[in-house]
């Protein structure tokens, strides 16, 4: 009698052939998890632009502010169509920041609330989606520094201004420190502090409000 070497019964000898162990079979019904939801989200959180028109017009009407204010003399000698552009400038730049610009490029929405009492509340959203659709790196980016940095400069035109005693132009450089410093105390707010008031205020005009706790 032969003498039965290997394993039990159902394990497959040497190959007759080579003589080699045989290979390990591989059970082609076994769920293998691919993650491919990782990889997509990073590319498209590394796109450059994703919303073109908006992150131009973020900052389009708050740069053709501030070189209006510049070089006004060099293009018309009438302070009141240099005052009435900037104003208008600044206008255009204060509703296209709060209303479009920040929804799309950092998901974040701020608004003033009247309620029956006629007490004023300012109300915070920061819009919750999935992470797939946040916005890019670049358009959050160019979306804070374009915040932060135009009203500094509208705060060192304040300044120069009353120095140098140019006064007829001190009304219009307070319009602009307004108007850009609102839009970053909403937006700060919504980013850093707003969670907490959009709860409270919004659970009480708006009980469908999307906030995120």
């Amino acid at each position: 009698r032969r003498a039965v070497r290997g394993g039990g019964r159902g394990s497959p000898g040497p190959s007759p052939l080579t003589g080699s162990p045989p290979q390990a079979l591989v059970d082609d019904t076994e769920d293998v998890s691919l993650d491919f939801g990782s990889e997509e989200e990073l590319a498209l959180r590394k796109a450059k632009i994703r919303h073109p028109l908006a992150t131009f017009f973020h900052l389009f009407f708050r740069v053709s502010a501030i070189i209006t204010y510049l070089f006004c003399d060099w293009f018309s000698n009438s302070f009141v169509a240099c005052f009435v552009t900037i104003l208008l400038l600044l206008s255009f730049d204060f509703w296209s920041v709060k209303n479009v610009t920040g929804r799309l490029l950092v998901g974040l929405r701020w608004w003033n609330q009247i309620d029956e009492d006629g007490k004023s509340h300012w109300v915070f959203e920061a819009k919750r989606v999935p992470t797939i659709a946040a916005s890019t790196e670049a358009e959050s980016r160019i979306f804070w520094l374009g915040l932060i940095i135009c009203p500094v400069i509208w705060t060192v035109f304040f300044f120069s201004t009353l120095f140098s005693l140019k006064l007829k132009w001190l009304a219009l450089v307070i319009a602009g420190i307004s108007l850009q410093t609102a839009n970053l105390y909403g937006y700060v707010h919504c980013k850093l502090g707003g969670q907490k008031s959009t709860s409270r205020v919004t659970s009480r005009f708006f009980v469908t409000a999307d906030v995120p706790k």
